[in-house]
């Protein structure tokens, strides 16, 4: 494996800003390789910062593929949509989208073929449903963790909706929906089990804040748990992910404390040209940052499926 300083930024990566169609201001990173293999976009999940999968998208590179991430619009060093930076807020799913679309056409003329889309946790669930509205045309998809659904303790997902619905009603849909951490009733302490086993890869998220401390965003708002919902209810349309034909590997753990992985495997089935990888307790949400053992093994599943898939 590549090794690199994770807390910097690397010297064959660029960082920039490009414009989506209304004019807002969105940060990416690029690694160029001279003579690609062909081309990766990254997706971060919610609240994330590409700063965080530094030592992946590099790796990737160090192998011979040009790279590109990108935060999502409303968070990471993209601006935020409410005036409290610290809580995530998006007004619908269908703006992450519109903004994916327009930013793929742009990528995709830049670059080099075969292209790659991974997404991790709610960007993998992004990158899902813009292959199922057409708004993106990879030559093959990688889902992370994919949020296709929220751990709700067995909730089913309409009454989870129909609460999150009420909530927006009774108050302003911008609050927070939980106090820290990534779920409601998780400790501060505790988040980084919910994340990884890696502490020392945890804890660079934090320095990152501590170094860019604009980048920090903490718990989801009432209007982002309600659209998250229905964005995801949106993918049980009957034909919808069936109509999907792009080859997909989606990574997943049974131990994932933040995403229903239940849902992840049914998806997976329904889904005509799709690989599932399934991890067990060795294994928390964020794969691409687990201890080495796993994360070993994500990255070659990675490797294998686009060597098998792209030629």
């Amino acid at each position: 494996m590549v090794t690199i300083d994770r807390r910097a930024i690397p010297d064959a990566a660029v960082e920039s800003r490009w414009q989506a169609a209304d004019g807002w201001d969105i940060r990416r990173i690029d690694w160029r390789a001279d003579s690609p293999k062909g081309s990766i976009l990254f997706l971060p999940g919610r609240g994330d910062i590409y700063e965080k999968y530094l030592e992946t998208l590099h790796g990737f590179w160090a192998d011979g593929w040009s790279v590109t991430a990108s935060d999502w619009r409303g968070q990471g060093g993209s601006g935020r949509f409410s005036d409290e930076a610290h809580i995530g807020h998006v007004d619908d799913f269908a703006t992450w989208i519109a903004d994916l679309a327009g930013f793929w056409k742009r990528w995709k003329a830049e670059t080099s073929a075969p292209h790659v889309l991974i997404g991790h946790s709610m960007g993998g669930h992004l990158a899902l449903r813009a292959l199922a509205e057409r708004a993106v045309d990879p030559d093959a998809a990688i889902l992370s963790a994919p949020m296709l659904g929220i751990r709700a303790g067995g909730v089913p997902s309409w009454i989870g909706h129909a609460y999150a619905w009420l909530m927006n009603r009774m108050g302003d849909p911008t609050r927070a929906a939980w106090k820290v951490s990534e779920k409601p009733g998780a400790s501060a302490t505790l988040r980084h089990k919910l994340l990884t086993h890696d502490k020392a890869r945890y804890d660079d998220e934090p320095g990152w804040w501590e170094l860019r401390p604009e980048l920090k965003m903490g718990p989801a708002s009432w209007g982002w748990v309600e659209r998250a919902m229905a964005s995801t209810r949106r993918l049980e349309r009957p034909g919808m992910l069936e109509a999907i034909d792009t080859p997909i590997l989606i990574l997943a753990t049974t131990a994932d404390q933040l995403v229903d992985t239940k849902r992840i495997v049914a998806d997976a089935a329904r889904l005509p040209d799709a690989e599932l990888k399934l991890f067990g307790d060795e294994a928390a949400h964020e794969l691409l940052r687990e201890a080495d053992p796993v994360r070993g093994q994500v990255i070659a599943a990675i490797d294998d499926f686009l060597e098998r898939r792209l030629k």
